[in-house]
């Protein structure tokens, strides 16, 4: 049996006994615990009431959070001409068409989001078995299929979060570091929460959000009242 180091053993001692807190006890606790040698990021969880096998049932959206992630995120785009020109300028970390096709089919995937104009998407589209299940395929119903990319790639940047429901119904994503003031962790939070709320598919029935927790990347989970992440 592996043995526990004295930090995780000290955190799980501090959350022991710790359930359906506030957002803002949750935040401090984390916060109070996260003693990696670097800045951990915060990650929340939630578990809803849909089948996302199911077409009217499936949660997916995007959120600018109000204070950002923290996470330095890499953009790439797939467009030509003056478009690519439009998306380099804004920032973009990787621009191109059929060669970026090519790098990826080599399995090189150095981008955390990607962005397409439409009309690349034919070619977008012969990577869907690569990018689909590391859900970075551009959608536009979260904004990466546009004719704006320069808005896409600085919204990307500047802290904006894609969520999207996994096959148990669970909703998951970073909403800031450990280092952030605990008033802005808590506001991030409360904006995803209520994006993913407004998110709720015409599917689904009876209780939809069934727990939020929180975590920090090394942390233990704690999970937080429903109603005190929702505001309600």
């Amino acid at each position: 049996m592996a043995k526990i180091g004295k930090r995780t053993r000290a955190a799980r001692e501090a959350f022991e006994g710790k359930e359906n807190l506030t957002v803002e006890e949750a935040v401090a606790l984390i916060k109070a615990n996260a003693s990696a040698k670097f800045d951990e990021t915060v990650e929340i969880s939630m578990n809803l009431g849909v089948d996302p096998r199911h077409a009217d049932q499936m949660v997916r959206g995007v959120v600018g959070l109000p204070n950002g992630t923290g996470k330095t995120v890499r953009v790439a785009v797939f467009a030509r001409g003056a478009k690519a020109d439009e998306a380099q300028a804004a920032g973009a970390d990787i621009v191109g068409a059929e060669d970026l096709m090519e790098t990826i089919q080599g399995g090189k995937i150095e981008f955390d989001r990607c962005i397409a104009t439409p009309d690349m998407m034919p070619v977008v589209g012969r990577l869907g078995k690569i990018l689909g299940p590391r859900n970075l395929m551009p959608n536009p119903k979260v904004g990466t299929v546009t004719m704006d990319v320069k808005q896409a790639v600085e919204d990307a940047k500047g802290g904006q979060v894609q969520f999207k429901a996994e096959k148990a119904g669970v909703v998951h994503a970073g909403v800031g570091k450990a280092s952030f003031d605990a008033e802005k962790l808590a506001q991030n939070i409360r904006a995803f929460v209520d994006a993913v709320s407004k998110a709720k598919p015409a599917g689904a029935k009876g209780t939809y959000m069934h727990k939020v927790s929180l975590s920090s990347t090394m942390g233990p989970g704690v999970s937080v009242d429903v109603s005190s992440a929702t505001g309600n």
